[in-house]
């Protein structure tokens, strides 16, 4: 016989709600875990008085009966794990497991039972339906009539709210069946009545979710928040979690209460009620309960008499009276020494705590993730710097959490945190540098070099000089273009100085087509941006390296020889360890080989620069080969002519002949306009000049 029983797919009923989970059942006991919350449900084996077998809507069901009267319902159950569950029960819980079936005849007279917390509406020896009375709200009397109210459920599409019973009156003198009624549901039922005197109160404390100050007054079975708008009523049986969180100031503490079902507030719901302290505020306190009855009521965890910080008196009444413990930060520290560490979740900042067994936000929204229901995390780069990460956490339901703007220092810490727990990283082996290109430069948080910081600003250095060189080579380009390319027509400059008011027309012709030109070169420009960029030049000299690179390159081979077969990723966390212990003396040797090399560069940029302007200006004294090959065959002709040719034409017409001349070469840079558009080598060499 097997020791243990497991089943994955299995429904609880609580409040009206069906929780999947997965159940255990031992020799120990009964486990059940719920995969929504959380919670754990531990019924001992000693405490199991009866198990019921029987047809249910999702397959068969199992309906177990403690002897403090606590019923509890697990659904999903094949028919063949019948025999399985009832060997079970009868070797490890000396237990038979009844079937008994419900009926299912659709009368609506029958009797009503009351066992323990359940409501039981019987036809003969069969029950038609069942209702645990914590889930009443609510119990009103009419004549010969009860009506039950329900609470809401909100994961259900449509809830039960209401039932009525008619009782009819029966010829007992001195019994009222209503009444009687009434009162078995309500010793029962989830019906908070504020009877009494509280145990102790709260005045004005500072509320982040509900917002504003309340006063909390603590009862014996629940809690009230009495604000100056809204009052919440909060029974202790659906308090999940308590945590005490401190705030990264180191001033201020935050104490977190989980709650399911949440409070309600019209549509709004609040699953975490989270207060907030200043840790300099002290309180001397006293119960409405005199020692005998502290004493055998909270077993010494509580006096009547106590005093000292208001957040330590706060969560030790609590914990006493919800009996769970309260959960702490763990051995998780971030970069700033704090236990918690600063991002941004949706649209607001706040504080992310890695716990021992999960991840809990505070405070706008508040969320709480736990380890087991993890699919996978990942480490994401920042959208807008790389001065920051983003953490993503994705669920085994699916849903994705993203946690913004971290500090890039926080990365080596979160990363250790994460892999110690043994979670899915989904971009593993990325923890020297979430680029995977940069693998070589390992990161260290804890020493002060960032390889993987100093790549990413040397990257920025050559991203943003290279966007500069390109603004400088389209404001080249766009400067020449509103009047005359001044580089490729001053071999006529003379000539149109002369020129008389019948050139005025022509002019006027030219700065049209000099304008279309323009504007067919923006259109150009605008639809093809990658033309105008210009590349990086493989002759240009190579930007220096860091007093660390240089030390890297020289001591590589040492730090090999000193770890045999040590990886790389090893190898430059190693490095990273001794560059930081390195003296300061020996760390002003490298310190000045850099600033060599960086003279040594800003030179070899100078020469490189005059190098380049010299090209130009070459480029520019030649003709374009566009004016060569667009010369007409008269230009051609008239430039072979020999000089007396040529002097004896200009003594005799010299002056028409220049008027020609000038109009011929017009009319041939008209065209060259009109067919081809200038080259970016032409106009940069005419804004040089």
């Amino acid at each position: 016989m097997a020791e243990t029983l497991e089943f994955n797919d299995v429904y609880q009923e609580v409040k009206g709600s069906m929780n999947d989970g997965r159940l255990r059942l031992s020799r120990q006991g009964i486990i059940f875990k719920n995969s929504k919350t959380g919670k754990v449900d531990n019924i001992q084996a000693g405490e199991l008085t009866e198990g019921i077998w029987r047809r249910v809507a999702l397959g068969h069901g199992l309906k177990l009966l403690t002897k403090n009267g606590h019923v509890y319902k697990y659904d999903g159950f094949r028919e063949s794990e019948f025999e399985k569950l009832s060997d079970f029960f009868k070797t490890h819980y000396r237990l038979e497991l009844m079937e008994k079936d419900l009926c299912v005849k659709g009368w609506n007279w029958g009797t009503v039972k009351f066992g323990g917390q359940l409501l039981s509406f019987d036809i003969g020896d069969q029950p038609v339906f069942e209702i645990p009375l914590s889930n009443v709200s609510q119990c009103t009397t009419g004549k010969n009539e009860v009506t039950l109210e329900f609470h809401q459920n909100d994961d259900a599409e449509v809830s039960l709210m209401e039932v009525r019973f008619y009782v009819p009156p029966t010829q007992e003198d001195g019994v009222d069946p209503v009444e009687a009624f009434a009162q078995n549901v309500l010793s029962k039922a989830d019906v908070i009545q504020a009877t009494g005197d509280a145990i102790c109160i709260f005045r004005e404390l500072q509320c982040l979710t509900p917002r504003g100050r309340y006063d909390i007054r603590i009862y014996p079975t629940f809690l009230h928040l009495h604000g100056k708008t809204f009052d919440y009523k909060i029974p202790y049986t659906t308090v999940l979690r308590l945590f005490l969180l401190p705030h990264k100031d180191q001033r201020q503490m935050f104490f977190v209460i989980s709650l399911d079902p949440p409070i309600k507030q019209g549509q709004t719901r609040y699953h975490f009620l989270i207060l907030l302290f200043s840790k300099d505020e002290d309180i001397s306190l006293t119960l409405n309960m005199n020692e005998e009855e502290v004493e055998k009521r909270f077993e010494g965890r509580l006096t009547k008499n106590m005093s000292g910080s208001l957040y330590e008196m706060v969560s030790r009444v609590m914990k006493a009276l919800v009996n769970r413990k309260i959960t702490v930060p763990g051995n998780f520290q971030g970069h700033s020494g704090a236990q918690c560490i600063t991002c941004s979740y949706k649209a607001s900042s706040g504080l992310l705590y890695p716990l021992e067994r999960g991840f809990i936000y505070v405070h706008k929204p508040p969320v709480h993730i736990r380890f087991d229901e993890i699919s996978f995390v990942n480490f994401a780069r920042g959208t807008t710097t790389t001065r920051s990460f983003d953490f993503e956490i994705e669920t085994k339901q699916g849903t994705q959490y993203t946690f913004s703007s971290i500090e890039r220092e926080e990365y080596g810490k979160l990363f250790d945190f994460v892999n110690a727990k043994k979670l899915n990283i989904k971009n593993r082996g990325l923890k020297e540098g979430m680029n995977p290109s940069y693998d070589e430069y390992a990161d260290s948080d804890e020493d002060q070099h960032d390889a993987y910081l100093e790549r990413m600003k040397e990257e920025g250095k050559i991203r943003e000089e290279n966007a500069n060189d390109s603004s400088d080579d389209s404001g080249e380009e766009t400067g020449s273009k509103p009047g005359l390319p001044s580089g490729r027509f001053d071999s006529n400059a003379s000539a149109s100085s002369s020129s008389n008011e019948g050139d005025s027309d022509r002019d006027e012709k030219k700065r049209k087509q000099l304008k279309k030109a323009k504007m067919a070169k923006d259109r150009k420009s605008r639809k093809k941006p990658v033309e105008v960029k210009k590349g990086k030049d493989p002759n240009a000299p190579k930007r220096p390296m860091s007093a660390y690179m240089l030390w890297l390159n020289a001591s590589r081979e040492k730090i090999k020889s000193d770890h045999p077969g040590i990886s790389i990723t090893d190898l430059s966390k190693k490095a990273g360890e001794i560059w930081k212990g390195m003296s300061k003396e020996k760390k002003e040797e490298w310190d000045r080989k850099a600033e060599d090399a960086r003279r040594e560069y800003e030179k070899a940029m100078k020469e490189y620069e005059g190098g380049r302007v010299k090209v130009k200006l070459e480029k520019k004294s030649t003709p374009s080969r566009g004016s060569s090959s667009k010369s007409s065959p008269r230009q051609l002709s008239e430039s072979f002519k020999s000089k007396e040719f040529v002097s004896s034409d200009e003594s005799s017409s010299g002056e028409n002949k220049s008027k020609k001349k000038r109009r011929r070469s017009e009319d041939s840079e008209e065209e060259e306009l009109a067919s081809t558009p200038p080259s970016s080598e032409d106009s940069a060499s005419g804004s040089d000049e």
